[in-house]
């Protein structure tokens, strides 16, 4: 297994984590009522679990490798501005920009590969 495969069963597995803790937590539904987005909360979650689910998916196919992975990377910008809005202190903000980078990074590889064969 190579650090890119490494890299998206790691990140697909942290956001099955995060779609099961917005069904079991009361905390996770709370954060979406802070930043204001507890209309379309369940949308995103949904986006989360495809996106999850496209970077196993990709393990085997790079095209759908290279869609989650974007589609991920851009969730997660849209999460760091809305942490931003809310003068969210760095630390707080940190996994967002934790998985906007790792998504990123697994893009552009994806990308390089996919260009490569």
């Amino acid at each position: 297994m190579n650090i890119i495969q490494l890299c998206s069963l790691f990140s697909s597995l942290s956001f099955f984590g995060y779609v099961i803790a917005y069904f079991t937590a009361t905390k996770m539904k709370e954060e979406f009522k802070r930043f204001n987005l507890e209309k379309i909360g369940f949308y995103i979650i949904i986006l989360e679990f495809l996106g999850a689910l496209g970077l196993i998916t990709g393990l085997k196919f790079n095209l759908i490798l290279i869609i989650s992975s974007l589609g991920l990377t851009l969730l997660m910008l849209a999460g760091v501005v809305v942490r931003i809005k809310l003068k969210d202190s760095f630390w707080v903000s940190f996994p967002a920009i934790f998985y906007m980078v790792l998504n990123g990074l697994i893009f552009f590889a994806s990308i390089g590969s996919y260009l490569k064969d």
